[in-house]
């Protein structure tokens, strides 16, 4: 690795699947659960592939992806995980040149996910009003988009979500997917809702049965037509130390309900 990829990111892994992500920038700098050190002093020599010694950790340098990014990501709010992330993703059909709308924007969890697969004919636009988490959330974001060979064109409103209605217009007239993650996402619904196109889908996360309820309700009134609602539930299996695979000790139960939707045009063609 040369001076003539100065800028690049690389990740070094762990065989347990644990990384760190570097910079191949001049000048020392400390990483957490590494040390301190020059990154292309520590690289040179190296290609992608090889194995690498820092300290007592014996790890592989490899090209970083989505996994490896999202595992260094910095977190102040609680973020939408990777099993209701890709759900929601494949539910809605989120994918390449997509129109995406997400907030509460949060640490960017769920908005890393969308970039991932959007490509960069896809547009983002995420939402967030508290400025401590537009932050954090910001520096996730630029940071993958110097690591994904593609990212769509993203973004972030720091404004309140019930007052982001113009925001949203100066940027897309229509979107085609629409994810709330706020303490009240019925409020939005309504707000939002008439940027959607026919068939469009809108999905609500919702912690607590109370929030599913009302969100439910508010997106029937919208003539939203509900495709799901639900919660999904993870359980990692492992080896047992006398031989077999059984249950791990630590199953992943609720983190919230999903609620999803399409809208429908209500107008008929005169036979």
């Amino acid at each position: 690795m040369g001076t003539e990829d100065s800028g690049e990111w690389v990740a070094l892994r762990e065989d347990d699947g644990r990384a760190y992500l570097l910079q191949k920038t001049p000048g020392e700098v400390k990483i957490k659960g590494l040390g301190r050190f020059d990154v292309m002093q520590l690289l040179d020599g190296y290609s992608i592939g090889d194995r690498i010694k820092v300290g007592q950790k014996s790890l592989t340098i490899v090209k970083p992806t989505l996994a490896e990014a999202r595992r260094n990501m910095a977190r102040r709010a609680q973020v939408i995980g990777i099993k209701d992330s890709g759900f929601l993703i494949s539910w809605m059909g989120i994918g390449n040149g997509s129109r995406v709308l997400e907030g509460g924007h949060g640490s960017a969890g769920l908005a890393m996910h969308l970039a991932s697969v959007m490509g960069a004919k896809g547009t983002l636009i995420s939402v967030e009003s508290r400025p401590e988490h537009a932050v954090v959330g910001r520096m996730n974001m630029e940071r993958l988009e110097q690591i994904l060979p593609e990212f769509p064109d993203w973004h972030l409103l720091e404004v309140d979500f019930r007052d982001s209605s113009q925001a949203i217009q100066n940027i897309c007239d229509t979107l085609d997917a629409v994810i709330i993650d706020i303490a009240e996402p019925w409020e939005i619904v309504p707000k939002i809702e008439i940027f959607l196109r026919p068939g469009g889908k809108l999905a609500c996360y919702c912690p607590t049965t109370i929030q599913l309820e009302k969100s439910w309700e508010a997106m029937e009134r919208c003539g939203i037509v509900i495709e799901w609602a639900g919660e999904m539930i993870e359980r990692k299996w492992v080896k047992a130390s006398k031989g077999g695979v059984r249950p791990g000790n630590t199953p992943m139960g609720h983190t919230a309900f999903l609620i999803i939707g399409a809208k429908i045009s209500h107008n008929h063609e005169e036979e």
